[in-house]
């Protein structure tokens, strides 16, 4: 799969926004740089600011990114 904001979305709106609606949360794409293969998400809704993000970040989101995009730097953008 060619790296993509559109893909980038695809995996998140089908893979890691539904398991975060479990919570009440959801996350967004604040910026992609392709150049640098750099991501950045905004965690939303119940997600933002809740003390467990880091872990919903590292142990969630990032792994299901990586395994489209393993070149990918996933960062929370607080």
């Amino acid at each position: 799969m060619e790296l993509s904001l559109e893909n980038i979305n695809k995996i998140i709106e089908e893979k890691i926004i539904p398991v975060l609606k479990f919570h009440n949360g959801s996350c967004t794409v604040s910026s992609l740089d392709l150049d640098k293969k750099t991501l950045l998400i905004k965690l939303t809704g119940g997600c933002a600011g809740c003390p467990s993000s880091l872990i919903t970040l590292y142990n969630g989101i990032i792994p299901i990114i990586q395994e489209t995009f393993p070149d990918l730097e996933v960062e929370l953008d607080i």
